[in-house]
C-alpha cells in the first residue's frame, strides 16, 4: 500500500482505464495466427504491475474522461513492454518469468523471436488508431532506445569493471525510456503543454531508474516465489548491476569471487553476501534519490494533472521493495 493517499475519484478513474486497457490487450494479442496468439496470450495472462499503462492515465488532466485514444496508448506501452520481456528472456535463456515458463522455455527460441516481434507490431498498430503522429514518433524513438539498451547490456556481460555512469545510461535506455514515454503519451493525447509533458517524462524516467535499481537489488534479496524468477539471475547471466558495482567499490576482492562463481551453491552464497552488503544499501539510497527527483518534478502547475496519484506511484515503487 502506498504511503500517499489517492483521491477516490482518481482511483476509480485509474481502475476504469486499466480495465479497458486489459480488454484492449486481450483483443490485440488475439489478432493473429495461433502460433503467435497462443504464446502472446500466455504472456499477457502472466500479468504484471501494469505501471506503464497506469502512468498514461495519471499523466492526463484529472477531469479528462478515459477515452479510446488513452486506452490505445496505455495498451501500446504495455505491448512494447511485453515484447521486450519475451526477447530479453530469449537472450538470457531465462526459464521463468512471473512464476511461469517463459516463451523461449515453453515454445523454443524461434517462437520467442516471432512472438516478441508480433507484440511490437501490435503495439504500433494499436497506437496508430489514435491518429497522433507525435505519439507514434515518441514510441518509435523509445523502441530504438530499448534496442540500444539491450545491446549495451550484452556488450557489458561479465564486465566487472562496469561504471555507475555506464549502468545508468543502459538503464535509461532499457527501462526508464518506456516509463518516460508512457507519461508523455498521456500528455500528448490530452492536450497538455510541451513544458508539462517534458516534466512528466522526467518524472517517468526517474521512477523508471528507481524501479530498475530496486529490481536489481531484489535479484539478491528476493526468492523465487516473491519475484517470479530464479534468484541470482543477474549473476548467472553476467549482468553487472548497481548493487554489484557499489559492492565492488567498497570491497574490491568481491569481484574476483563473482568471477570465480560456479554452480547454484556459489550463486546462492554470493546472493546471501550481496543482499546484506553495503553496496546494496548504497544502491537503495541511490534509488531513493531518483524517487525524490521524481517527486520534485510534481511541484508547480500541472495543467489539471493530479500530482497525488503520481506521488503514490513513486511511493509504491519504494513500498514494493521495503
Amino acid at each position: 500500500m502506498s504511503s500517499t493517499a489517492i483521491p477516490a475519484a482518481a482511483a476509480e478513474r485509474a481502475l476504469e482505464g486499466l480495465a479497458l486497457t486489459e480488454q484492449r490487450l486481450t483483443a490485440a494479442v488475439a489478432d493473429g495466427t495461433p502460433t503467435l496468439t497462443g504464446p502472446a496470450a500466455e504472456t499477457l495472462a502472466a500479468g504484471g504491475k501494469r505501471l506503464r499503462p497506469l502512468l498514461v492515465f495519471c499523466c492526463t488532466p484529472a477531469d479528462r474522461a478515459v477515452d479510446d485514444r488513452l486506452v490505445a496508448a496505455a495498451a501500446s506501452v504495455e505491448l512494447v513492454h511485453m515484447a521486450t520481456l519475451v526477447h530479453d528472456d530469449l537472450l538470457d535463456a531465462a526459464t521463468l518469468r512471473r512464476g511461469r515458463p517463459t516463451v523461449v522455455a515453453a515454445h523454443g527460441p524461434d517462437a520467442a523471436v516471432q512472438v516478441g516481434d508480433f507484440l511490437f507490431a501490435r503495439a504500433f498498430g494499436v497506437l496508430a488508431t489514435t491518429g497522433n503522429a507525435a505519439a507514434i514518433r515518441a514510441l518509435a524513438t523509445t523502441a530504438v532506445d530499448l534496442s540500444r539498451g539491450e545491446l549495451a547490456q550484452q556488450r557489458a556481460e561479465h564486465d566487472l569493471g562496469l561504471t555507475e555512469d555506464a549502468y545508468l545510461a543502459r538503464c535509461t535506455q532499457k527501462t526508464a525510456s518506456l516509463f518516460a514515454t508512457a507519461c508523455r503519451l498521456g500528455c500528448l493525447l490530452s492536450g497538455v503543454s510541451d513544458d508539462v509533458a517534458d516534466r512528466m517524462a522526467r518524472f517517468g524516467a526517474s521512477v523508471g531508474l528507481a524501479f530498475q535499481i530496486f529490481d536489481d537489488i531484489l535479484d539478491f534479496t528476493g526468492d523465487d516465489d516473491a519475484t517470479g524468477k530464479h534468484r541470482g539471475a543477474d549473476l548467472r547471466d553476467g549482468t553487472v548491476t548497481l548493487p554489484m558495482i557499489l559492492a565492488f567499490r567498497d570491497e574490491p576482492g568481491l569481484a574476483a569471487d563473482v568471477a570465480a562463481a560456479r554452480g547454484d551453491a556459489d550463486v546462492a552464497a554470493l546472493c546471501d553476501r550481496l543482499a546484506v552488503h553495503s553496496g546494496a544499501r548504497a544502491a537503495r539510497q541511490r534509488a531513493l534519490e531518483f524517487i525524490q527527483e521524481a517527486r520534485e518534478t510534481l511541484d508547480g502547475p500541472l495543467e489539471g494533472i493530479d500530482p497525488l496519484p503520481l506521488a503514490a506511484i513513486a511511493d509504491g515503487v519504494v513500498d514494493r521493495y521495503s
